[in-house]
């Protein structure tokens, strides 16, 4: 049997900006994606702390180092400059593998800058 499990999550992330002309998707410093084992093309989802909102997107990866977490396209409009944002991915594992699994945590600095726990 396999069940989806929480594989990684940025913690309490700063909107940097919002691209509402664009594609999709949600732009993230390749630090933090480093530091909480995502990769470009990554499903995720977005829970917005200051209004609720809930989506889910693709990941592309943005400038490492920059801090960037920008909502494109259509995302763009669930967020605004300064909310705080909760970026989740999941995994598919067999029962007994997610018993020992344990999630990539990262709980960014008021800069966006990656503390691992």
């Amino acid at each position: 049997m396999f069940i989806e499990v929480l594989k990684s999550k940025i913690h309490r992330a700063k909107i940097t900006q919002t691209e509402l002309d664009y594609v999709g998707s949600i732009t993230i410093d390749e630090n933090l994606m480093d530091a909480a084992n995502m990769i470009e093309g990554e499903k995720v989802l977005i829970v917005n702390n200051n209004n609720g909102e809930r989506l889910e997107t693709y990941i592309i990866a943005g400038e490492r180092g920059s801090g960037m977490i920008c909502l494109n396209g259509a995302a763009a409009r669930k967020a605004a400059k300064g909310d705080i944002v909760i970026i989740i991915s999941f995994a598919m594992m067999e029962f007994e593998e997610a018993k020992k699994f344990v999630p990539s945590l990262v709980f960014p600095d008021k800069l966006n800058i990656a503390i691992v726990d």
